[in-house]
């Protein structure tokens, strides 16, 4: 059976081998933009909010009356 996945999967082809390993470092790079982008997104959100953006305003603290 590990042959028959081996083989299945490519078994030792370099080029297969290769693309693997580009398509593994393309993700990579695409995992770190991605995370650059979701930190630049919430500097620029708590400017827009002046530093508010966790902050729960005051009528939410209060317990809420049945």
């Amino acid at each position: 059976m590990a042959k028959a996945l081996l083989g299945h999967l490519g078994g030792t082809d370099p080029r297969m081998l290769e693309q693997v390993r580009l398509l593994n470092r393309r993700v990579a790079d695409l995992e770190a933009h991605v995370m650059r982008l979701q930190a630049e997104n919430d500097h620029l959100v708590a400017q827009v909010h002046e530093g508010r953006l966790l902050t729960v305003d005051e009528a939410l603290r209060t317990p809420a009356t049945v």
